[in-house]
């Protein structure tokens, strides 16, 4: 599948909106008040939940996106708008002084969420003027986001549906509630499997799974359903009998926050663009699989999509020749994403490595590794180096998930390989200056640039040789 240009589209998202807050810190104590633990706050970071995020999901992927939502007229209203705006969505908020803005507040420690405070009024109020900022924007839009959290914005919803759809505007609803008349006349909704049960039934199998779908769909004059379904990915459903089964992309489930709002702004955006309903629902669940793997409500980027998109080639193990590296390079650079590269003999694997390799692959999209041969290690380190021969240094490097590419050269530096390659990025692990990294001028004269990383203090291969040799003898 070939990911489309999004940056034409012009998106109508309306629902409730909500603020994200997280606050993080350390813990090293137990309250002498309570058993729980003390935190100590360092770092706050405040985030656009609900539509907002749906919105933001929206503006990463290249779309232009306005967005309609209800929100209290408080420092929390100021602070989601801030957040918004900042990403390019054109905010349209309906500020009341008699209601405060939704808050969810996170507490966490060391990625860990401890505990999570809620502040709202959920209430109706508002609706009549929603509905007419909605009809004054509907001629300027492509296609109709509705994302209902329950919280009483879209309590108007039918007559958004119906007013969207006389004027031609497909429509995606993320549901809540068990009562899904309200969305009657939609194009699609994507309950997860938890909300659809709630309206039609258990499910035990999808067999029961698709026969209720199929019923919902036709009660409701669907042109589709999407159901959600966790560990076991998504299935797509048509009144006719056509059924999509997906499986999950998620190599690793860190956070399941907001991924409901990163397949809907995905599936409407790929709506928007033309792709069949299908090709919509497979790159929405490989977004999904995207947003899991992030801490907290969290967007998806065109180049994270390309990627996730691009077929495993057969040598799954990453060690690559430098001809085929080149066209690699060529077709990665073709899909937008940024290169970066680093270097070393990396001859006993440690976690000083393994940080510094991750450090490296967040400047980019793609982590080529240059690997020394052994001849050249033994130049560098001395007759009794490396400890492990070339391949087996490469293929632990390559089963890294920080590392894309693993290439050896032969010389006692990169600089030949790296001036060949010319990556966007070149990161150095240590006490260089960028001015001293071999390879670094020929990056820079073509544009890119040169990282100092820094190394896990205590953590190097001569450590791990010198503690195994004294415990030998």
């Amino acid at each position: 599948m070939i990911l489309p240009d999004f940056s034409a589209l012009r998106l109508l998202v309306a629902g409730d909106v909500m603020l994200d807050r997280y606050w993080q810190g350390a813990t090293s104590r137990i309250s002498p008040e309570a058993p729980v633990p003390v935190v100590r706050i360092t770092d706050f970071d405040d985030r656009a939940g609900g539509a907002g995020n749906v919105a933001l999901n929206i503006a990463a992927l290249g779309g232009s996106v306005s967005l309609l939502g209800v929100t209290g007229d408080d420092e929390a209203a100021d602070a989601l708008q801030r957040c918004l705006e900042v990403a390019g969505i054109d905010c349209h908020f309906d500020r009341l002084e008699e209601r405060q803005t939704i808050t969810k507040l996170r507490v966490l420690s060391r990625h860990q969420q401890l505990i999570r405070l809620d502040f709202e009024a959920p209430s109706p109020a508002g609706a009549d003027t929603l509905v007419e900022r909605f009809r004054q924007h509907l001629d300027h839009c492509d296609i109709v986001v509705l994302s209902d959290y329950a919280k009483g914005t879209l309590a108007e919803a039918a007559r958004l549906i119906g007013l969207a759809r006389n004027a031609g505007r497909p429509v995606v609803v993320d549901p809540k509630g068990d009562d899904f008349s309200r969305y009657r006349g939609a194009t699609l909704i994507t309950p997860n499997l938890a909300e659809f049960e709630a309206v039609v039934g258990p499910c035990g199998d999808e067999a029961t799974l698709c026969e209720k779908g199929y019923a919902l769909c036709r009660e409701l004059a669907l042109e589709a359903l999407l159901v959600t379904r966790s560990e076991q990915g998504m299935t797509l459903l048509q009144p006719d009998g056509t059924a999509l089964h997906l499986p999950t992309h998620a190599r690793e489930v860190y956070d399941v926050t907001g991924a409901g709002d990163t397949v809907v702004a995905t599936l409407a955006t790929a709506l928007a663009a033309g792709l069949p309903l299908a090709d919509a629902a497979r790159l929405a669940n490989h977004a999904a699989g995207i947003a899991v793997g992030k801490l907290g409500t969290a967007t998806v980027t065109p180049a994270e999509l390309r990627r996730a998109l691009r077929p495993t080639p057969p040598d799954s193990t990453g060690i690559i020749d430098e001809t085929s590296l080149l066209d690699a390079i060529q077709q990665a650079r073709a899909n937008g994403e940024t290169i970066v590269m680093t270097n070393g003999c990396f001859d006993i694997l440690h976690a000083g490595h393994v940080a510094y390799l991750e450090e490296a692959r967040r400047h980019g999209d793609r982590l080529i590794v240059a690997v020394n041969s052994d001849e050249s290690v033994r130049r560098l380190k001395g007759q009794n180096r490396p400890i492990n021969p070339l391949r087996q240094r490469m293929e632990v490097l390559a089963g890294l998930r920080a590392v894309d590419w693993v290439v050896p050269f032969t010389e006692e530096t990169p600089e030949r390989l790296i001036c060949k390659l010319l990556p966007d990025v070149l990161v150095k692990g240590g006490d260089y200056r960028p001015d001293e990294v071999a390879g670094g001028a020929c990056v820079r004269r073509n544009g890119g640039k040169v990282v100092i990383a820094g190394f896990t203090d205590g953590l190097s291969t001569s450590a791990i040789i010198e503690t195994v040799t004294y415990h030998l003898k």
